[in-house]
């Protein structure tokens, strides 16, 4: 006789297989069916599984209850040992009944895709890239009380969301600082959702890639440079004589072959028949070096921007890459990318003092970036990319706090470290996988990684199940900041005006306020109102001699917080008005040109009367002309006297009051006196000599 409990049992398991029959019956998995039977035979599968009722699991939903299947088999834990496992591992925040069944699903994942890396290939695998897609879909709905799919006739599709948090768990597809953007460049013609076919493109086009790789760096190519450092060849350019790289260095230029390594960047000049030696310019060296667009052009002339330039302490003089091509610069700007994200991370490496795993690791963060590029830019050929944003080091390099994101990583990895170092048999079943345990079954050896190919789990990665780690919260900050930038240059090109006596039309709009204020108080140190004059001369008076100075600028500064608080209070129910300028007459072209010569003639005027006053300066200081400097070597020994004896607080009020009250009605006749004496006395002295020299050497090289 079978007890209650064996009864309730087999009733369990009589209900969760006639479940599964019925959603196998009414087609509800058809989105999972509709291209491949591997789902519909797995679900029979779970249906005739005498441990049935051990392995659907109520708290998810059907999709979830799949991909999980599919993970116990890879892993070859039942569903149940799985769920237990999870809830003596996991946190109580991690197993909070609102978070649970999709913490549950990532821990799974994280476990199941950890053991699937191991087998060689596996990128190329259908069966894998369909679970990392399955992965994501199960993400969006993976508790029971989740909402259904929308459509289960229409080919299922992913989230940005969903993409972010699964994909950087292997990351060759992603990492967390991109995702967000390799996402938009995989959706930008399916509305923000992504499709599997799309995903399966791209991971074909990393397949490729990876091959690529591979291929040129075990080829003879630079072998006897490259071997001591192991160096992997990343990208090379100029092989086709249609696409050749011109190398300007000077005032000469060779065609050639440029060759980027995970360490250098090396060009060989084209002879006749072969390639030259091998210029090396190193990027893993400290020694300031700057990558940058530059223009380019016939005879010094600067009109094409295609071109490269790289410089370095190592170097005499500037080395100009150029990238020929009929339309654009899609090819300058790939390199100039994918050579500034080498640069970038050994700059990172070498800040932080990185090695050993933690270098390599790194290292391959920045190559795994370049091959991703790589991918996407041979999908589509007709999207425009901004390769910088899709790169971990560029995109860093301009985010705002990008420094501080960098910083985390590196106290990240150095705890990691530590951690591997003190605990080797720790758990790490939480996390999600390392880099270089990525790229150890992708067939390339890198750096140290050989150490460590049977043990996938040591150097951990990222993400964590269940929750946002100190690095990714540090990408959030930085991109909602970023956000708030982007907003805020929207804003200054929507105001930015054409024309010069257009834009001094706005600027003169704009400091009328301070032009108003600057002219009261002109006209009260002119005393054009004695009372308003005396008034103001004798409060001054009184504050600086009561010490209040401070107070009243810290005063002023209170004043202006205030009207900003009570302007922001208001604008919340006014809109903000308008500037309003009135635009002067429109120019031609040959008025625009004399405008412009004119203000030119202006500014070289005051270029010369700035130069006649460091020579008078230059005269004196060096006692050229002894009767001049004799004046002013008395009055500089008479304010160094003053200065020694005079507390400072009478200091300020003489000065002030010997600003102020020049021109008051007793003293204007002596000021306007002493000016014309002091005037007279700087036009006197003479300016220095000077000799111009001209260099034959430079403009023979021009």
């Amino acid at each position: 006789m079978m007890g209650k409990g064996q009864l309730s049992e087999l009733t369990m398991v009589d209900k969760t297989r006639n479940m599964i029959e019925n959603l196998v019956k009414d087609g509800s998995f058809k989105w999972l069916i509709k291209s491949r039977s591997a789902y519909q035979e797995e679900l029979e599968e779970m249906a005739r599984s005498p441990s049935v009722g051990k392995n659907w699991l109520p708290e998810l939903s059907p999709v979830a209850n799949v991909v999980v299947w599919r993970c116990s088999k890879i892993l070859g834990i039942p569903m149940s040992q799985l769920q237990e496992n999870f809830n003596e591992e996991a946190s109580e925040s991690i197993k909070h009944p609102s978070l649970y069944a999709r913490n549950f699903l990532e821990y799974c994942s994280f476990r199941a895709l950890a053991l699937s890396i191991q087998a060689a290939g596996y990128l190329d695998d259908k069966k894998f890239r369909r679970l990392t897609f399955d992965m994501m879909v199960a993400w969006e709905v993976p508790s029971a009380a989740s909402q259904p799919l929308p459509d289960i006739d229409e080919d299922v599709t992913a989230g940005a969301e969903a993409f972010s948090r699964i994909a950087p768990v292997i990351p060759i597809i992603s990492n967390v600082f991109v995702s967000d953007n390799i996402f938009e460049v995989l959706t930008a013609s399916t509305d923000g959702r992504l499709q599997y076919h799309v995903y399966d493109k791209y991971l074909n086009g990393l397949e490729r890639a990876i091959k690529k790789l591979k291929s040129q760096s075990d080829s003879s190519l630079l072998s006897s440079l490259r071997s001591p450092r192991g160096e992997k060849i990343i990208e090379l350019d100029g092989t086709v004589t249609s696409q050749p790289v011109l190398q300007h260095v000077g005032i000469s230029t060779w065609p050639g072959r440029l060759v980027l390594t995970d360490h250098a960047l090396y060009f060989e000049a084209l002879r006749v028949v072969s390639f030259d030696k091998a210029k090396v310019y190193d990027l893993s060296d400290d020694l300031d070096q700057i990558v940058k667009p530059e223009l380019t052009g016939p005879w010094g002339t600067r009109l094409f921007d295609k071109a490269v330039l790289y410089k370095s302490t190592s170097l005499s003089e500037p080395v100009i890459m150029e990238f020929p091509e009929l339309k654009g610069h899609t090819r300058r700007d790939y390199w100039l990318a994918i050579i500034r994200e080498i640069l970038l991370v050994h700059r990172f490496i070498n800040k932080f003092q990185l090695g050993g795993i933690q270098r390599d690791e790194t290292l391959l963060k920045a190559i795994f970036g370049i091959l991703r590029v790589q991918a996407l830019r041979d999908m589509n050929a007709t999207i425009p990319l901004r390769f910088e944003d899709l790169l971990m080091f560029n995109a860093c390099d301009q985010l705002p706090g990008g420094d501080l994101i960098l910083e985390t990583l590196a106290n990240m990895s150095m705890a990691r470290e530590v951690e591997r170092i003190n605990s080797p048999k720790s758990s790490t079943r939480m996390y999600s996988i390392s880099a270089l345990a990525t790229a150890t079954n992708l067939g390339f050896v890198f750096g140290t990684s050989s150490k460590f190919s049977n043990e996938a789990g040591i150097v951990v990665g990222e993400v964590t199940v269940g929750e946002n780690t100190s690095l990714e919260k540090a990408i959030k900050e930085s991109r909602s900041d970023y956000k708030k930038v982007v907003l805020a240059q929207a804003t200054v090109d929507g105001v930015k005006v054409d024309g010069l006596d257009t834009n001094l039309a706005v600027m003169k709009e704009l400091l009328s306020p301070a032009i108003q204020i600057g002219n009261w108080l002109l006209s009260i140190g002119y005393w054009d109102d004695y009372l308003k004059s005396t008034v103001f001369c004798l409060a001054f008076t009184y504050i600086i001699l009561r010490g209040w100075l401070a107070y009243t600028f810290a005063s002023l500064l209170i004043l202006f917080a205030v009207f900003m608080i009570l302007t922001r209070c208001c604008s919340q129910t006014v809109p903000t008005e308008e500037l309003k300028v009135v635009a002067p007459p429109p120019m031609n072209t040959m008025e625009q040109l004399l405008a412009v010569q004119n203000a030119i003639s202006q500014a070289e005027e005051l270029i010369q009367d700035g130069n006649i006053v460091l020579l008078k300066l230059r005269g004196l200081l060096l006692s050229i002309f002894p009767q001049a400097t004799d004046k002013c070597v008395l009055t500089l020994l008479a304010m160094a006297l003053t200065l020694a004896f005079l507390p400072f607080k009478y200091l300020v009020l003489l000065v002030f009051l010997e600003t102020f009250t020049r021109y008051s009605p007793p003293r204007r006749p002596s000021t306007e006196r002493w000016t014309r004496r002091v005037r007279e006395w700087w036009f006197s002295i003479p300016a220095a000599p000077v000799v111009l020299e001209i260099d034959h050497e430079d403009k023979k090289k021009k």
